[in-house]
């Protein structure tokens, strides 16, 4: 099973996806991995990276990995784990601006291989940029380009796609129900 959650800068994104690790792992021995792709490059986002953790109970593996998610997928591909990835637009940021030009395309294509074979269920963060004013500059337009590229691959393998506006949850995709 794999849900995408998408969501604006402070729509309770992340929140989500951590109360539906809660709920798959509520009263079970279902281990769960946080694999957590921010840097702390400033005083703010350090600010936001203690809040994040903050919310996490301790039993939680972390893995604190900005570019090479498929390794860390490859490493945990195993039934009856719960990974939650937070978040995909930042480790998008992380590629781009990377020295290497050709590592983007490289570990998009490794992290979309690894989920379409991958065997736990997984829990994909990442912003929604395309709502607004194509935004100047080349890099900032070639993000925004390759956030919803990126969006609209992982909606057609995932199983679920949830929308978070407000707090609020939309189903954007929901799983098939076999009667």
């Amino acid at each position: 099973m794999i849900e995408l959650i998408l969501g604006g800068a402070r729509s309770g994104k992340s929140r989500l996806a951590e109360s539906r690790i809660a709920e798959y792992s509520h009263n079970s021995d279902v281990p769960v991995v946080y694999i957590a792709t921010a840097t702390d490059d400033d005083d703010e986002m350090k600010q936001r990276i203690a809040r994040h953790k903050s919310r996490r109970p301790e039993h939680w593996i972390i893995v604190e990995e900005p570019i090479y998610l498929a390794s860390v997928l490859a490493e945990y591909n195993r039934p009856n784990m719960l990974i939650l990835i937070d978040c995909l637009t930042l480790w998008l940021s992380n590629l781009l601006c990377h020295s290497d030009p050709h590592l983007f395309s490289e570990q998009k294509q490794a992290m979309l291989t690894i989920l379409q074979e991958h065997k736990a269920s997984i829990f994909l963060v990442s912003n929604e940029t395309g709502l607004g004013v194509v935004p100047m500059g080349e890099l900032t337009r070639r993000f925004v380009d390759e956030a919803g590229w990126l969006h609209q691959e992982l909606a057609s393998i995932s199983d679920r796609v949830t929308l978070v506006i407000a707090g609020l949850e939309h189903s954007l995709k929901s799983p098939e129900v076999s009667l």
